[in-house]
Order: structure tokens, then C-alpha cells, then sequence
């Protein structure tokens, strides 16, 4: 699974990929600072079955405090976005080719105010922050569009004259966009449209893909810059956003650092922190502390885990599952307990995970064994969250 963080320069992407994913990135006060798009993995926090199970695990592919698993997702920063992308003007095409695989959009914006829409900085107020979110949306729209009109009148032609299905020659068109035809098919009922693909003009084209766009890129809001945004400027984004949440990566950042170098004790997602060492702090630290406090109680947080959390189990809807070999012991190969923690779509079947974990699992599959109710299923089990699976198959 991949989450997209993208918007328009200099409203804190990059900051905000940092702070998930303590990964280095090149952060600076002007546009375009991201050329290369940035790689990183960062967690989401769900509840582990060790708890229930009475077992200590020893996790493989993810980590394990008190009950609670981390487990890793990969997050895309790519260079910022700026009016007609689309067309080529200032990173965009690159920009959107990155987004190709990615299955949901974080949408990082300066709900300060303080930056334009080119990403020139100005001062907090200054600039409507809810005018970010609608050019992002339309110039991905536009991005599907043209990459479904390129050559669409051929494919159309073809189609009428050899009976293809619409969401066939359509997803001909979007191969290489993360787009299954099931959305395609999906779009097609949510979007009038004539069944000859030959009558298909540019507004349908746009439509179709603004509707693709919501199934296949779902966008969440971080209103980041929250600790300087004048007041009523939340509530005004959150009037036209959808999902939001309230941001401020800056501090995020500020608070792992802090935690790494041993001064306080932060668990991300948190909105309080202790200092560890007291007397280890000069002035300016302290004060800079009690700022971040505050900060913190007023918003609830940093918002930066709940972004994520939120583009995971909610927008994604998301599950946990944990495949083992023995169903006793609930361990791998190893003998490691509860070793691996994967993120399946709800809905997910067991012979889903078999494919997921492996393909040749997938390929000579024959039984599941639920392992918290020790009751063989089959391929068709629809997994529940938290599940512990051990997967039978063939030689």
C-alpha cells in the first residue's frame, strides 16, 4: 500500500513525510525544494492479538509496545504541485506520473494562509486555503482526463466495432494508474453517459475521471501551519473538505527529534510528552517546550499519526491479519509469535492472504485454520481484523 503526500510548494509535505517517517528530505522555504520524488516507511497503530492470546511476540516485520502493533505502510512525497500541471507548467508532469500507485492522497495544505498557490511565501492570512484544495483536485481530473482522451477516439472505434465491454477499452486507456476496472465499472454507473464511446465528448471524459479520481485516489486533508493559522480558518476548510484533520508537522518533527535525542519521552499520535532530563534543557528548549505544550492540548495533537491512521483504516478501510505456520504456538518457521502483521482490504478472503504472503501459497491453496478459534475454513473465509491465519496448501 502506498499513500501519496502531495500539494502545492512549500506548505510542509516534506516536513510532514519527515516527521512520519523520520527519513531524511530536503526541507527549505521555497518552491519546488522536492525535485525527486522521496521514499519512506512509516506506522500505523492497531491493537495486537497478543493481548488476548496471552502470548509475548516477538515481531518481525513490525514492532509491538504494550499491546499495540506498528505496522509499516509506504509513504511518496513528490515534488509540489502548481495551477495547470496538467499541462506541464512547473513540476507536473513528473509530479503526476509519481502518483501513479499511489492508493490514497494525503492533500498537505497551509491552512495558515501564508503561501499562494505558485507556494510563494507571504504572510498568515494572506492567501484562502480552501482554493488549495480544489485546483489540486481538478488538475489530477484533468491528469486522468487527458491520459483517457490520448488516442480515445481510435479505442472508441475499435470498441463499437468489436462489441468490447466500456470499462474494457476504458481500462485499456489507464493501465499503469492503479485503477481496476471494477472502479472503472463503478464511474460508469455513478456518471450518465452514451453507451457508443464514439459520442463521448470532453466533459464526459472529465467527469469519468473526476468520479475515478475519488475511487481510486481518495484524499484526506491535513491542514497543516494549524499553531499560526488566523482564527476561523479550520472551520472554513473543514466546510469544504470532506475529511480533515489539523496538522502541524513542524512540531512533529521537532518532538521525534527531541525523543531520539533523549530529552523528552513522545509516543506519536500523542498530545503530551514528558521531559525526561530536566537540567540537560537550556532556556530557549524550555520555553520552546512549553510552547509545543500548548500547542499540543489546544489541537489534540499533531495530527500527523492521525493523517495516517485515517488514510489507513479509514479511507482505505483497512484490516490487520497475522499469518502463522503453527496454530498452537502462533508462530512462523522460526518460531517467532505473531511475527508478521499485513494490512489486507476489508473483505479480504483467506485465500486473499495466501496470495499476499506468497504466490505459490495462493496457487496450491487448499485450507485455512482460524487460529484464535482453532476451526478450519476455507478459501472463501472473509478475514476479520485481527485475525491469526495459518494456511495449508499443497506440495
Amino acid at each position: 500500500m502506498q499513500i501519496g503526500i502531495v500539494g502545492k510548494p512549500n506548505v510542509g509535505k516534506s516536513t510532514f513525510f519527515s516527521a512520519a517517517t523520520m527519513a531524511p528530505a530536503e526541507i527549505a522555504n521555497y518552491p519546488f525544494t522536492t525535485i525527486h520524488a522521496n521514499k519512506g516507511v512509516a506506522y500505523v497503530r492497531t491493537p495486537c492479538p497478543c493481548k488476548v492470546l496471552g502470548v509475548v511476540c516477538n515481531p518481525n516485520n513490525s514492532a509491538c509496545r504494550d499491546g499495540i502493533r506498528s505496522v509499516p505502510i509506504e509513504l511518496l512525497d513528490v515534488a509540489g504541485l502548481v495551477p495547470d500541471a496538467w499541462q506541464g507548467k512547473g513540476l507536473g508532469n513528473q509530479f503526476l506520473d509519481d502518483l501513479r500507485q499511489a492508493d490514497a492522497l494525503i492533500n498537505v495544505i497551509d491552512v495558515s494562509g501564508s503561501t499562494d498557490l505558485e507556494g510563494n511565501v507571504g504572510n498568515p492570512g494572506d492567501h484562502d486555503p480552501r482554493g488549495d484544495i480544489e485546483f489540486l483536485r481538478k488538475e489530477i481530473d484533468m491528469w486522468i482526463r487527458e491520459i483517457l482522451k490520448n488516442g480515445f477516439s481510435k479505442i472508441a472505434r475499435q470498441a463499437k466495432m468489436q462489441g468490447d465491454k466500456i470499462e474494457t477499452a476504458v481500462h485499456g486507456r489507464l493501465i499503469g494508474l492503479n485503477i481496476s476496472e471494477a472502479q472503472i465499472k463503478q464511474a460508469l454507473r455513478d456518471v450518465p453517459h452514451p453507451e457508443d464511446l464514439t459520442k463521448w465528448d470532453d466533459d464526459i471524459l472529465l467527469a469519468i475521471s473526476v468520479r475515478l479520481r475519488e475511487l481510486s485516489k481518495p484524499m484526506i486533508i491535513a491542514m497543516n501551519k494549524a499553531d499560526i493559522a488566523p482564527k476561523g480558518n479550520v472551520e472554513k476548510v473543514r466546510g469544504v473538505s470532506g475529511k480533515a484533520v489539523v496538522t502541524m508537522a513542524e512540531t512533529e518533527l521537532a518532538l521525534k527529534k527531541a525523543d531520539a535525542a533523549g530529552l523528552i519521552r513522545y509516543a506519536p499520535g500523542s498530545d503530551t510528552f514528558a521531559i525526561k532530563e530536566p537540567d540537560r534543557l537550556n532556556d530557549n528548549q524550555r520555553r520552546a517546550l512549553d510552547l509545543i505544550s500548548n500547542n499540543l492540548k489546544t489541537h489534540g495533537g499533531t495530527g500527523v499519526q492521525r493523517c495516517l491512521e485515517m488514510a489507513a483504516f479509514e479511507t482505505l478501510d483497512l484490516i490487520t491479519v497475522y499469518p502463522v505456520e503453527d496454530e498452537g504456538k502462533y508462530t512462523d518457521h522460526f518460531g517467532r509469535v505473531l511475527p508478521d502483521a499485513f494490512l489486507v482490504p476489508r473483505g479480504s478472503t483467506a485465500k486473499d492472504l495466501a496470495y499476499r504472503v506468497h504466490t505459490d501459497l495462493g496457487d496450491k491453496f487448499i485450507r485455512a485454520v482460524n487460529a484464535k478459534t482453532k476451526r478450519t475454513v476455507g478459501h472463501d473465509y472473509v478475514l476479520l481484523d485481527g485475525d491469526v491465519i495459518k494456511i495449508i496448501s499443497g506440495k
